[in-house]
């Protein structure tokens, strides 16, 4: 048996409900147009939040673990945690005033040695119903990674390669968003995400060697869902598969692109230097 086999299929339940207040938030912080009662496909990752109290939380922002009775999360030593990738099904809308259960399951641990050094990677499955009723089902991936290298940090963070916009002529959908402190803070407010990363400046840069305050992989492919529905109009993906490849920065061009492919459409989210910060895809 390994390490972490009995963490294997433990699971864990949150409730909830959607608020016409929390839906209203959530529009405002994406500038969202859309109107009335039905939310959008992206609403799930607002719900069911983390609760563990302030004293419970590590030097990261995100709550400690440990092996103890009643922990859902193993504890992986490794300090940097990022959200890399999720597979998504949307089964139901979710409207304003729905009663919401999140019934959430560890599938998988893999340790793995990369050029980064160690990494586990934990594969949880997420269940999210409305009214009873399951409205998306979820495999989302966490990758834990060891702290950065002392000799790796940057004296003094380097700001983006200055650039032309990239060549997006291959793309049919285009909208092009510069995420703001603002939007981070709110995002931040709205998921009770306090990873310091998204709004320590002096942490994100400092202690793990960004250039600036890193945008969450989760706002990231909501403004790419957000992208497809006003293309597509309101609830219209019956799947969204995403994989995050490189941070996104507060006060940087995020190019928000999407086109036609076998069986639905590829979408991505691309940095001012044309790389890709994240690839998706949705039918």
């Amino acid at each position: 048996m390994s390490n972490w086999d009995r963490w294997i299929g433990r699971s864990f339940e949150q409730e909830d409900r959607l608020t016409p207040a929390a839906l209203a938030r959530f529009r405002a912080t994406i500038d969202s147009a859309e109107t009335g009662e039905t939310a959008a496909q992206a609403i799930h990752w607002c719900l069911c939040l983390p609760d563990a109290p302030t004293a419970a939380l590590g030097a990261d922002g995100h709550p400690l673990r440990v092996d103890a009775e009643g922990s859902f999360m193993p504890p992986i030593a490794l300090p940097r945690r990022m959200w890399a990738a999720s597979d998504v099904s949307f089964l139901a809308p979710i409207r304003a005033g729905a009663s919401v259960i999140r019934r959430s399951t560890i599938a998988t641990i893999r340790e793995k040695r990369g050029g980064s050094g160690e990494l586990v990677f934990v594969e949880v499955d997420h269940d999210t119903l409305a009214d009873g009723v399951t409205a998306v089902r979820e495999r989302q991936t966490i990758v834990f990674r060891e702290a950065a290298a002392a000799g790796a940090l940057p004296a003094s963070p380097a700001s983006a390669p200055a650039a032309e916009a990239p060549d997006l002529s291959d793309w049919t959908w285009q909208r092009t968003i510069v995420p703001t402190e603002a939007m981070l803070f709110r995002y931040s407010a709205l998921t009770f995400n306090s990873h310091r990363i998204h709004y320590d400046r002096p942490y994100a840069t400092e202690a793990e060697g960004y250039r600036g305050l890193v945008v969450h992989g989760p706002l990231t492919a909501t403004l790419l869902l957000d992208l497809a529905q006003r293309e597509l109009g309101a609830n219209a993906l019956a799947a969204f598969t995403m994989r995050a490849q490189a941070p996104a920065f507060a006060g940087e061009p995020l190019y928000l692109v999407g086109r036609p492919a076998e069986d639905g459409w590829a979408l991505a989210a691309i940095g001012p230097d044309g790389g890709t910060i994240m690839a998706a895809s949705a039918r």
